[in-house]
This record gives structure tokens, C-alpha cells and sequence, in this order.
């Protein structure tokens, strides 16, 4: 999937989400966006580095330390 399809897929998303708010405010959007995405994120990076989380801070452009953090906040490791 290149980038612009991803980019397509997350704006259809959204517009449905909106869509089916009809009318509500929405809340935290940002956050609620940024969870629902980081998981699979993690997960299917951490897996592709065949578990190294040195490997795989350095593809996401983030400190291990930082990495650490977000797969304990996602249950992804104990």
C-alpha cells in the first residue's frame, strides 16, 4: 500500500466517523486517532524487526527509550 493509499483510507475514516456523530461534537480526536493507529504500528514494526527494539525505534525515527514506553502503555510487552 503506498502512502497515498494509506492517506485515503485514514480520510474515508474519518469522514465516516464524522458522518456517524450526525451532528454531535466530537472529542479528543487527535488522541482517540493516534491510539487507534499507533497499536498496529508498533505491533507490526516490532515484528517485522523480529523483535529488536533498537531496530525498530530506529525505522519509527524515535528513541528506544520512547518505544519502551509506548509498547508498555499498549500491553504490546510486560
Amino acid at each position: 500500500m503506498s502512502r497515498k493509499n494509506l492517506e485515503a483510507c485514514v480520510r474515508e475514516s474519518l469522514e465516516t466517523y464524522f458522518k456517524d456523530l450526525r451532528g454531535a461534537e466530537p472529542h479528543n480526536v487527535h488522541e482517540m486517532v493516534m491510539n487507534v493507529v499507533e497499536k498496529p504500528l508498533l505491533d507490526v514494526v516490532m515484528q517485522q524487526a523480529e523483535g529488536n527494539q533498537s531496530r525498530a525505534a530506529e525505522w519509527l525515527g524515535i528513541n528506544r527509550n520512547t518505544l519502551r514506553r509506548k509498547l508498555l502503555e499498549h500491553k504490546l510487552i510486560k
